[in-house]
């Protein structure tokens, strides 16, 4: 069977489970094949072996059942790095980086900062920050043993040895410690939200996405101690849900933080809450 045609099909049967089967059938073959999809748009015509539609079958299999094209992979770009992902990890997200992009925005270019990830997953956030601010130390912080190893292992393949990656869960092992910016992607599902049964989230673990009967209980812990860990006039950044923009401003200036906005995503919605302690 042709390469072109090999696709074709896949994209075919794909289109049930997927906004993308055709990128999808595309990433399953470049996994298989070694190749870049460059090879597969320059050689259409070139046949699998029996051996190579064998295991595209088995592939597509995983995917037909719902399995995320990630986990598969084992691997997900975020921010131009490749990150090692596994059912223990939340699959990096593109609106994710906004978060990054609003930290940066925060952190001078030659800047000697010590900055904290809570809640690293994958380390998706913290590696993101650590290639742009080789100068910065960050602190990753992590409750679940098998998500830490998976992002220590990027860490080393990415040789970015400006991280520090900490088990523990939440500010737990950073007692005496101040930031100049701390940030989170933390649990911010409601419990119970019919999301939870849909997509690639039914894969991954419902710690990091579930956060009590409003989705703000983790949140509301992030601000009520952040302000002991943040060097004075350091900034604290969330990403939250499409709709607790408000609520999440609202904790954050009850809270006393000062600058506080809630910048947008592509659609819009309100993503990133981003407030200063203890300035002026």
């Amino acid at each position: 069977m042709a390469i072109a045609i090999a696709l074709q099909q896949a994209a075919a049967r794909l289109q049930a489970v997927s906004d993308s089967p055709r990128l999808d059938a595309e990433l399953l073959l470049c996994h298989l094949l070694g190749q870049s999809r460059t090879y597969l748009f320059t050689w259409p015509e070139r046949a699998l072996t029996p051996e190579q539609a064998r295991a595209l079958e088995a592939l597509l299999v995983r995917r037909e059942a719902g399995e995320p094209v990630a986990h598969i992979l084992g691997r997900r770009e975020f921010w131009s790095l490749e990150l090692a992902v596994s059912a223990d990890t939340l699959i990096p997200r593109p609106e994710t980086e906004l978060l990054v992009e609003a930290a940066l925005a925060h952190i001078p270019q030659d800047a000697l900062w010590h900055i904290a990830d809570l809640g690293t997953g994958s380390g998706a956030i913290a590696l993101a920050i650590a290639s742009e601010r080789p100068l910065c130390r960050i602190t990753a912080v992590e409750r679940s043993e098998a998500a830490l190893a998976v992002a220590r292992r990027s860490g080393r393949r990415l040789g970015l040895s400006n991280v520090e990656f900490v088990a523990g869960s939440w500010f737990e092992p950073l007692v005496g410690r101040r930031f100049e910016v701390i940030l989170s992607n933390p649990p911010y599902i409601r419990q119970g939200d019919p999301h939870l049964q849909q997509g690639d989230v039914r894969f991954e673990p419902l710690t990091a996405l579930v956060s009590g009967e409003d989705g703000l209980e983790d949140i509301r812990h992030l601000i009520t101690h952040a302000p002991s860990h943040l060097a004075r006039g350091g900034w604290l950044l969330l990403e939250h849900g499409y709709d607790q923009g408000e609520a999440v401003v609202a904790l954050l200036r009850e809270r006393g933080f000062a600058a506080v906005e809630d910048r947008a995503d592509l659609q819009g919605h309100g993503r990133v809450a981003v407030g200063r302690f203890g300035a002026g």
